[in-house]
């Protein structure tokens, strides 16, 4: 078991670690080779032969000591369970270090790049593939990772439930329900001298009492919750934040039933396995937006800066906690609007660089948003206080 754990721990560590320092390698290194051409075209070949030993050289430097000095710090830090870093569990370290520390320079990197030729008239590299398939899959493995590291690798997912972090299909929210004692109706009698006799009690007059006593009688309010009924907290699976059915009522309800026919094996799920689904279904917009960005006729032009801006911007989603509340609003604000505002403007100066899908995606996904949390709880959309 101790071994187990051990190999487990060493190989998640790896693998953070490779996605911390591959991604700034590559792209460093593909930077200085465009440094080095530009220099060729004008310069000497021994002072380009410098530049490019002098980026990769700053390179090897910058990843030493960010993993000295920052890296190696915070996990030892995470580890010991520090109660600034991991006390409300409502972000994740780790990941907002990896944005910083990895992220934001392999995105520095491909902005200079563009200028760099733009400025020289040089068409040598796009890296047209670089960025969605190295840069993002690097972000999508720590995603990865800080989700599933808590639980066991084999056999079946019965401690599921300790990591707050993936859905389980077990119900574990379990409220006690008041039961509803039946109210039998007083018969009037004979009168007796001295006895008070009640008035009868209707059933009409029973279902208004009761209505007045609990409220409205429980009916459901404008933002389709149900009073004494717990909202859906489920894990957010969208590609924007918002929460799927699948894995907002995972955790009160349970399956409605179990197959056991001849095919109850196209039936098998593991919430392990939903983990990295979820972790690249989250991203897609992200991967097609820098994807755009590769273009040839996007990446010799200013648009780079707005896009690759807001792709990180986009990436700082990874920061919060997957089950947090904020991450639907955080993914509208940060994702959704800015990506149609720069989709309109692709597609009005470079034609369908873009595909519409992902264009109608961000305006569907803006106005759901803000019409079921906002508009919604206004008098003039509230067609049952309007009949009540």
């Amino acid at each position: 078991m101790g071994t187990g754990r051990t190999l487990k721990f060493a190989l998640c560590e790896v693998l953070q670690f490779a996605g911390l320092c591959v991604p700034l390698f590559i792209v460093m290194q593909r930077f200085a080779v465009i440094v080095a051409k530009v220099k060729t075209s004008t310069q000497p070949p021994g002072d380009s032969s410098t530049a490019y030993w002098l980026i990769v050289a700053s390179s090897i430097a910058y990843v030493t000591s960010t993993a000295l000095l920052i890296w190696v710090p915070l996990k030892y830090m995470v580890f010991m369970k520090k109660k600034f870093l991991i006390g409300r569990k409502k972000w994740r370290p780790v990941a907002l270090v990896y944005v910083i520390l990895s992220t934001l320079p392999c995105f520095a990197f491909l902005i200079a790049s563009s200028e760099v030729q733009i400025n020289n008239n040089l068409k040598i590299d796009t890296f047209q593939e670089l960025p969605v398939s190295l840069v993002l899959f690097s972000l999508i493995c720590i995603d990865v990772v800080e989700r599933i590291r808590h639980c066991r690798l084999t056999g079946k997912a019965n401690d599921m439930e300790r990591d707050a972090e993936i859905p389980s299909t077990v119900l574990t929210h379990v409220e006690q329900v008041t039961p509803v004692t039946p109210i039998t109706p007083v018969v009037p009698g004979p009168a007796v001298p001295g006895q008070v006799v009640p008035n009868p009690i209707t059933p009409g007059a029973n279902q208004h009492n009761s209505r007045n006593q609990n409220g409205a009688g429980n009916r459901p309010e404008t933002n389709g919750t149900v009073p004494g009924i717990p909202a859906n907290t489920g894990r957010p699976f969208s590609m924007s934040g918002l929460s799927s059915q699948s894995a907002s009522t995972a955790a009160y309800r349970a399956p409605p039933y179990t197959y056991t026919g001849p095919l109850r094996f196209l039936c098998a799920s593991d919430a392990r396995a939903d983990v990295f689904v979820d972790g690249f279904m989250f991203w897609l917009d992200t991967v097609e937006m820098v994807r755009v960005a590769g273009h040839p006729l996007v990446y010799y032009s200013g648009w780079v800066f707005p896009i690759y801006i807001f792709s990180y911007l986009s990436c700082l989603r990874v920061v919060i906690m997957p089950h947090s509340p904020l991450l639907s609003s955080l993914g509208v604000v940060v994702q959704d609007l800015p990506f149609f505002f720069i989709r309109v403007g692709l597609v009005a100066f470079f034609g369908f660089v873009t595909p519409i899908l992902y264009l109608m995606k961000n305006l569907l996904v803006v106005l759901a948003f803000i019409y079921f949390n906002f508009m919604t709880k206004l008098r003039v959309f509230n067609t049952e206080r309007m009949i009540l």
